[in-house]
């Protein structure tokens, strides 16, 4: 199936804008939806089956009108993610600084949903599925709208063993490297003036997950990632903190837990105990959800694949 599109109203820079650098932009199009683009001027066509030719040429129309400015290759892979953003351009847009920021994937709209809707939320998936960096697009958009009068971030600190004495600095030296994740989210989202303002005024903090032990969190938005690292008794202790007007969610990938092979993850244990419990939605990802560069959601496949072969227990 052959289809042809002549862009109007005419503009080169746009059209430079639209295929990148040395056509890279058209190629990334050309692998995810498996056809073939080319185009002369401002002439295209599309080779493909009726549906992907179809959908290539709506992608190349949307993305044109996006080409004001160069358009960053994360747009053009986002945009291809899962069903594409033009199939959730009616989802809310969120009060960040990123203004495109929206589901990508029907997974990603029905964890936003659920993120809404209900008190505690877990988002459970491999790398690059977009689970905590929405979710921290959630708490900024309920910051800004007033919702909350907080955002408190944690995470496990797996790997220091939470003993962290033996780390050189003061305490925020030792806790940044497990919470730099976290800080990089909210820069883009909020703008480092804004995040630092926030830390003034005690609107924001980000602390690992033994700091939360006999708190309760009132009126705050709580996002506790890397959870897959934390025990079931450390899972229990972070669900009982949530308090009145507080929203929490949950994120982790169980194909990633560092605890020791005997310790059961709490992220496991809380599948299994929270599943019918009336205010806890849990959204599970899978690699059709990947909006990072596409090789990560053939990475993804290729380690979940049954058929790959066990490395030996010394690797």
């Amino acid at each position: 199936m052959i289809l042809r599109h002549l862009f109007s109203p005419l503009n080169n820079t746009r059209l430079s804008h639209l295929c990148g650098p040395t056509d890279a932009h058209l190629r990334s199009i050309e692998v995810a939806l498996q056809v073939k683009i080319a185009h002369r001027h401002e002439q295209f066509k599309v080779d493909g089956t009726k549906a992907q030719a179809k959908r290539g040429m709506e992608l190349l129309q949307a993305l044109y009108e996006l080409a004001a400015r160069p358009i960053e290759p994360a747009t053009v892979q986002l945009m291809l993610a899962g069903d594409g953003a033009m199939d959730h351009a009616d989802h809310p847009t969120l009060q960040t600084r990123r203004s495109d920021l929206r589901a990508r994937t029907p997974n990603q709209a029905l964890y936003l949903d659920n993120i809404a809707s209900q008190d505690i939320t877990f988002g459970i998936g491999p790398a690059g599925t977009g689970k905590t960096y929405l979710a921290v697009a959630m708490a900024v958009d309920a910051l800004q709208r007033s919702a909350v009068q907080r955002i408190v971030l944690t995470r496990p600190a797996v790997e220091a063993g939470e003993r962290l004495g033996f780390l050189p600095g003061d305490l925020s030296q030792k806790v940044d490297p497990y919470l730099r994740p976290l800080y990089d989210a909210l820069y883009e989202l909020m703008g480092f003036d804004a995040v630092h303002k926030a830390f003034e005024r005690q609107a924001l903090e980000i602390a690992p997950l033994a700091f939360m032990r006999g708190r309760t969190l009132s009126n705050a938005f709580v996002i506790l990632d890397e959870a897959q690292n934390t025990t079931p008794e450390q899972m229990k202790m972070f669900l009982t903190r949530i308090g009145f007007g507080s929203r929490a969610v949950v994120t982790g990938d169980v194909s990633q837990i560092d605890l020791p092979k005997t310790q059961l993850s709490g992220l496991i244990d809380a599948e299994r105990v929270l599943k019918r419990v009336q205010g806890v939605a849990i959204c599970r990802f899978t690699s059709a959800d990947v909006v990072r560069h596409p090789l990560v959601a053939r990475i993804v496949d290729a380690y979940d694949a049954p058929s790959r072969p066990a490395g030996r227990k010394d690797d």
